[in-house]
């Protein structure tokens, strides 16, 4: 991955904002011979032969986004969906301008954010109301003129074109990446990974992608998000705009410190290494499927809240080798993560939150069960190593959870209203997650309407007060997961992850206005 002079010539900056999004339009690039657009010199025409090319019919569109000033950018963008710029366009323009502009180190987060976010906005989109439907992506785009603005003091950097003299022919594509990651030699990788993803599909290219995004725990859970993001992402835009997306995921991967993982023993290393050694044993006795067994959950449970990473690993070993469901297993995960949120909120508890949804999505969309028991050991190993971060960072963890107040909760039939759980949320995040799991537990029915209305709530207070990628990344993950736990646990999840989420009495974000006025005629 090479360095370069930017063409971006995009004016200073002058508010900070936030984007919206939503499902308008139809395809076509008809809009950029319209006459109410600016003229373009012949200069603006010409590419910097030392900046990665994209798909010609992307291009105009992510240069629009990279060249049009932070303070402007909503209002153009605006005008293009009017004339017919589709809601797909703008998400894969989006996600191309961040990869190609936006520098994935020192550590795969920071403003790396404006890459990794595009997922999560495009799927509070596709499940906010309608009139909220562009809010997200509108956020996303101003997201995207704040960090490049960042990586430009920083350097500016900018990914160049691929040696093409050094890409792999075909039948040694995939060998070439397998060992550039292991060696994790940054430059053979970017050419190995044009020639894997030219030569075979976007499943056998992520499969190997699955398994490296979990390998090592750095950058606080990034790598995988980046991963499962990636997938995603490209699943909706198309696979003609996979390669510079892979080239940064690749290069993101390689993120480490000091001398080459590869030859020392870094602990950030080692329970990926050792979880690699115990899959054939596993796999041997496991097929992929089991019998659900709460017990075992609870258990499970149990050992993550207390023991170490290692030992964790060894828990959820030895439950595959005796048949149990892995939904079992995911239950205790997300249960115990989202008690790490409710014992003490922060931005350690909500990555442990937003690397689970990425490794169960990865576990979900892989078709090999070895990656499969890999993945389920990593996130084992994982949540103890997220309760350590946390408690580095400021002291134990309070001892309460959900789980101690059940019966006590659940024998007042009150049904708190909707309104005063998120007014409470400003000021009493305790108080508030309890008066969610009173309105979730004591609702008619079944309660999954609860849920819903509970979760439409959520939604739209991030949409209206979300100021961070966080609100973003988070919310998506931990209301997408409700939906993928036994409905024994689902309650207890959704109400422990409130204190993350936005309350009534915040501030409204000043993008919705904007947002609003770009669409005006």
């Amino acid at each position: 991955m090479k360095r370069s002079q930017s063409r971006r010539r995009f004016l200073k900056s002058t508010t900070a904002s936030t984007l919206a999004g939503g499902l308008l339009g139809s395809s076509g690039l008809e809009f950029l011979n319209h006459a109410s657009l600016r003229p373009i010199s012949a200069e603006e025409t010409q590419l910097d032969p030392k900046v990665v090319r994209l798909q010609p019919e992307i291009e105009p569109l992510v240069r629009l986004l990279e060249d049009t000033p932070r303070n402007r950018l909503l209002e153009e963008v605006g005008q293009r969906i009017k004339k017919g710029v589709s809601y797909k366009e703008i998400l894969a323009a989006l996600l191309l301008a961040g990869v190609r502009n936006v520098q994935p180190r020192p550590a795969v987060g920071f403003k790396f954010h404006s890459v990794l976010v595009v997922n999560s906005a495009h799927l509070a989109s596709m499940s906010s109301p309608d009139q909220h439907r562009w809010l997200p992506i509108f956020w996303a785009l101003d997201y995207f003129k704040s960090a490049q603005a960042r990586d430009v003091q920083e350097g500016n950097w900018t990914m160049g074109p691929v040696d093409e003299g050094k890409v792999p022919q075909a039948h040694g594509a995939r060998k070439a990446f397998q060992e550039a990651m292991a060696n994790w030699d940054v430059e053979a990788a970017d050419t190995a990974i044009a020639g894997f993803s030219r030569t075979h599909g976007m499943q056998e290219v992520f499969e190997e992608f699955f398994k490296l995004g979990a390998r090592d725990f750095r950058s606080i859970g990034h790598k995988i998000i980046f991963v499962s993001n990636a997938w995603r992402t490209l699943s909706l835009i198309g696979q003609q705009h996979a390669e510079p997306v892979l080239r940064s995921l690749a290069y993101a991967l390689l993120q480490h410190e000091g001398d080459n993982p590869q030859k020392r023993d870094d602990e950030r290393d080692r329970p990926g290494r050792l979880n690699l050694k115990k899959i054939d044993k596993i796999c041997a006795k496991w097929a992929g499927g089991g019998k659900k067994d709460p017990e075992a959950t609870n258990a499970l449970v149990e050992s993550l809240s207390h023991q170490n990473e290692y030992e964790c690993s060894d828990k959820v070993a030895q439950l595959l080798e005796k048949g149990v469901h892995p939904q079992s297993i995911w239950d205790a995960l997300f249960q115990v993560a989202s008690d790490q949120v409710l014992r003490k909120p922060g931005i350690i508890s909500l990555h442990t939150v937003t690397t689970l949804n990425a490794i169960n999505f990865a576990f979900q969309t892989t078709g090999n069960t070895k990656t499969r028991a890999f993945l389920l050991l990593q996130a084992a190993s994982f949540v103890p190593l997220f309760r350590k971060a946390a408690i580095s960072r400021g002291g134990e963890f309070p001892e309460y959870s959900i789980a101690g107040l059940n019966d006590e909760l659940l024998k007042e039939k009150i049904v708190p209203e909707r309104a005063e759980i998120f007014d409470t949320l400003g000021s009493n995040h305790l108080q508030a997650t309890l008066k969610a799991y009173q309105y979730l537990n004591n609702a008619p029915g079944d309660g999954s309407q609860a849920a819903k209305n509970l979760i439409h709530d959520a939604r739209v207070l991030v949409f209206l007060k979300g100021n961070d990628a966080h609100d973003y990344k988070y919310s998506s993950a931990c209301l997408e997961d409700y939906f993928h736990l036994s409905p024994a646990v689902r309650n207890r999840y959704l109400a422990a992850c409130l204190p993350l989420l936005q309350n009534s009495k915040a501030k409204n974000n000043p993008l919705v206005k904007r947002t609003q006025e770009a669409f005006k005629v």
